[in-house]
């Protein structure tokens, strides 16, 4: 199988970590001579189209004025919330998780035929989706379909694991039994209005708390070993840990010229694609580093116009992020799902800074875990960031460790493991 061009489709969430995890997959199934197609939401159009896939496009609500960019619809959902995003994570449940949940379901009520459609034209082999919610045209299109997790894994409930959203320790329960309060008091009923749709579209309830199916044929998720959570029940049979799964395909990056040669630390500053849109943190962490002796590379983000540099820094609105960071020395980073793992797969040490959705259990995570430190994204004083930093950098139990993380994750070739799995499952299916 894989070479009378089979067809994979995978159908991402919109937003670019998901999105890039999904690139890493189809790239290698399409060197393996599959057909592989994006559904992608149109703000994303073109953006798989450069990169050599085929697309095909949905709108997940009635058409409303944005930017235009990819992502338009969570840029703008987040930039109206900007003060919620200073609450702490019990309090962003009602102010922000629910918003984003509600937005989910309608826009998977709004594309459903619209997916029965593609599905039924496409006839794919397989489907791959990333999404924090379920689709019923999964079940009712009569095709295999995998789950891919690109996001914390506390998303997989068990007694062992601290609630999603949470930024809890999983070293103590002591607060989970409050969090898992507000939380089902939050979502509960959107998760009840997201179940009975399933089922009236022919799809089964969803399980207590789950806001996604699990698939009965393959599903993956991405933590590597080193930070992974300990169980009460093991997944299923039919769940594999891929790891880090960490594309090829960006272009190649190199140092800019006005730093290279440098000796001061090479330092990449990254709030992702959403959080570098908050233009006043970006300036506050600018403020902080630039009289440091650091060389920093900037990721500036979609407000880029208004993100002013010091003379210690470069940056560009995106940057290749995979083929950067095995060439800089520490990471900045708000946490997202993606960096951690590629900065574990290259070994990097990180500050994190989170701010809204599961990167505050992943800053935890690794904070306990001891593969960087997590500060207050928005209450830190200059001097612990920069006091971070230079602890991590001069940490060379640290540095042993986070090498033999690095070659570990690198044997392991997530990608590939995650094709084989997909093949399999297609053609068992």
């Amino acid at each position: 199988m894989g070479r009378d061009a089979s067809t994979i489709v995978f159908f991402p969430a919109r937003a670019f970590g998901p999105l890039i995890n999904s690139v890493g997959i189809g790239d290698v199934l399409r060197r393996r001579g599959y057909r592989v197609v994006f559904i992608v939401e149109e703000s994303f159009a073109g953006t798989l189209e450069e990169r050599g896939f085929e697309e095909r496009l949905v709108r997940l609500g009635p058409r409303q004025p944005h930017d235009g960019g990819p992502g338009a619809v969570w840029k703008g959902f987040l930039r109206d919330r900007e003060e919620i995003l200073r609450m702490p994570p019990v309090e962003q449940l009602t102010a922000l998780i629910r918003p984003a949940f509600r937005t989910l379901i309608d826009g998977a009520k709004y594309v459903d035929d619209r997916l029965l459609g593609l599905f039924a034209e496409l006839k794919p082999r397989m489907i791959v989706v990333d999404n924090a919610i379920t689709f019923p045209a999964l079940f009712t299109a009569g095709v295999p379909w995998t789950r891919l997790v690109s996001r914390n894994p506390a998303e997989m409930k068990d007694h062992l694991v601290p609630p999603p959203f949470s930024g809890l320790s999983a070293q103590s329960s002591i607060d989970w039994d409050g969090f898992w309060v507000a939380y089902r008091r939050a979502l509960g009923d959107l998760h009840d209005d997201l179940s009975d749709y399933c089922q009236e579209r022919g799809a089964p309830p969803l399980h207590s708390d789950d806001f996604i199916h699990e698939s009965p044929w393959l599903n993956l998720y991405l933590y590597p070993d080193e930070v992974d959570y300990s169980r009460a029940r093991p997944l299923g049979r039919h769940w594999r840990n891929l790891q880090a799964n960490v594309r090829c395909s960006d272009p190649a990056w190199n140092v800019p010229e006005a730093m290279s040669g440098g000796e001061d630390p090479l330092i990449y500053l990254s709030l992702g694609s959403l959080g570098s849109a908050d233009v006043d943190l970006m300036r506050k962490l600018i403020a902080e580093l630039a009289n440091e002796p650091y060389r920093v590379v900037v990721a500036k983000g979609p407000q880029a116009h208004a993100v002013e540099l010091a003379s210690n820094m470069e940056g560009a609105e995106f940057l290749p992020q995979a083929s950067l960071l095995p060439k800089v020395d520490l990471v900045i980073t708000n946490a997202g799902s993606n960096t951690i793992a590629e900065c574990l797969f290259f070994g990097r040490p990180m500050v994190m800074l989170p701010i809204f959705w599961d990167q505050h259990d992943n800053a935890q995570r690794l904070n306990e875990k001891g593969f960087g430190v997590r500060l207050d994204t928005y209450e830190h004083q200059a001097e612990e960031l920069t006091g971070a930093i230079d602890r991590l950098l001069t940490d060379r139990a640290l540095e042993e460790r986070l090498a033999a993380t690095s070659a570990r994750l690198r044997a392991a070739a997530g990608t590939e493991l995650a094709a084989d799995l997909i093949e399999r499952a297609a053609r068992e299916g």
